[in-house]
């Protein structure tokens, strides 16, 4: 018997992120490589953010492959740094990871009290308890930022 094309999904997606096995995820979109996760988090679905000299990048934040430069670029759109990723109504919340290095990977935003949603590489966009996306590939979770919504 063949998979059906949801169970075919998810093993796509658990092989590039095996941290996500055992979380309960949801996907959200169908694959779209016009946009990636640091602009998904900016609420941007039109281009690739990214501080290369192929990528959009805000008027202000530094072209710099830095958690401080990823602040700045989420600063732009009214963003400020906050303590957690407590969920408090009325604000929009960003999670940045970074690896080990400290070098930026991925980011998130949240949903409601239990989920975050994230663009998944080049593949498709998830609804996952914040955890769900920390391991080898991503990192953790080294910043939380918040904007009134």
């Amino acid at each position: 018997t063949s998979m059906s094309g949801d169970l075919k999904r998810s093993v796509v997606l658990e092989d590039g992120f095996p941290e996500l096995a055992g979380w309960g995820y949801i996907m959200t979109s169908d694959i779209d490589y016009e946009y990636n996760c640091i602009a998904w988090a900016a609420g941007d679905k039109t281009q690739q953010w990214w501080p290369s000299e192929y990528g959009y990048w805000p008027e202000g934040a530094s072209r710099e492959t830095t958690v401080e430069a990823f602040m700045e670029a989420y600063s732009t759109l009214g963003y400020i740094e906050c303590e957690d990723g407590d969920y408090e109504p009325g604000y929009e919340r960003i999670a940045i990871f970074a690896d080990d290095a400290n070098v930026p990977r991925h980011a998130a935003k949240q949903v409601n009290p239990e989920h975050w949603t994230s663009k998944c590489g080049d593949m498709w966009d998830i609804s996952h308890p914040l955890p769900a996306l920390e391991g080898t590939r991503y990192g953790r979770v080294v910043r939380f930022m918040k904007r009134r919504g």
